[in-house]
């Protein structure tokens, strides 16, 4: 079925006719209570977090923001809050320190299509009891918008490291410069002693890996940048092909300034 609303009363009598034990639900929109009513056990929801942290629709990308070590997937039972029914089973994974949030979201995919099936076979020999979620380390992962990847320099250089790996590839890490926008794809912390007003470039060539801009508490050395119309490219590749050097200011200063 590929209903154009899941409210049409239609939908939940075709459904009924299937006589369902359960359904299965990964990455869809709410169900109504006239839907979650239909399958006999109910219906069973994967996701990509350690339940009842990071509730919501993007909960890689916040955990990722959030520069957390370990994450998981969980499934449950839904409910008519959102991602707050009981829990089936879970399973804890460790949090690379370099992965963005599309490598994260394939491996947790991988490892989530297996708990599915522990938690069919589960209830299917009737060795599953649901647990209620409690209340406590419950956090929210809402939505996000192409502002939650603008990269605020007066963070520390952790915190837009994070912002780095949780916005890639979507929404996208960005700031601006003389040239326009500038989405950054990958970028890491800057060894030596960089100081500088948050937003300050003070590095940029070749030798130096490309560019290094100055944060909250230190520096952040853009690793692989893409500037409006063009390629994703090395920070390297960049400097030697635009025009940035050192005392140049990044942010949205950048493009008023230079207008």
């Amino acid at each position: 079925l590929q209903p154009t609303s899941l409210g049409d009363t239609g939908v939940a009598d075709e459904l009924a006719t299937l006589d369902a034990d359960l359904f299965v639900v990964v990455a869809f929109s709410i169900l109504p209570r006239r839907l979650l009513a239909v399958p006999r056990l109910g219906s069973v929801n994967l996701h990509p977090s350690l339940l009842p942290a990071y509730r919501g629709a993007a909960p890689i990308v916040w955990a990722l923001f959030s520069g957390e070590s370990e994450t998981g997937v969980t499934t449950f039972l839904l409910s008519p809050r959102v991602d707050a029914g009981d829990i089936l089973l879970q399973e804890r994974v460790a949090i690379e320190p370099d992965e963005t949030a599309g490598e994260l979201e394939a491996r947790l995919r991988e490892i989530g299509a297996a708990l599915v099936v522990a938690s069919l076979d589960g209830l299917e020999k009737g060795v599953l009891t649901p647990i209620p979620q409690g209340t406590a380390g419950a956090s929210r992962a809402p939505k996000l918008g192409r502002e939650d990847g603008r990269l605020d320099w007066r963070l520390s250089t952790e915190d837009l490291r994070n912002r780095v790996r949780g916005a890639n590839p979507v929404p996208g890490a960005f700031t601006e410069w003389a040239g326009g926008v500038l989405k950054v794809h990958r970028a890491c912390r800057a060894d030596g002693d960089f100081r500088g007003e948050p937003g300050t470039v003070l590095s940029a060539g070749p030798k130096e890996g490309g560019v290094v801009v100055a944060t909250g508490d230190g520096a952040l050395r853009l690793v692989e940048v893409q500037p409006a119309g063009s390629p994703r490219m090395e920070g390297a590749a960049f400097v030697r092909g635009h025009r940035i050097e050192a005392g140049m200011v990044l942010g949205a200063e950048a493009l008023a300034s230079d207008g």
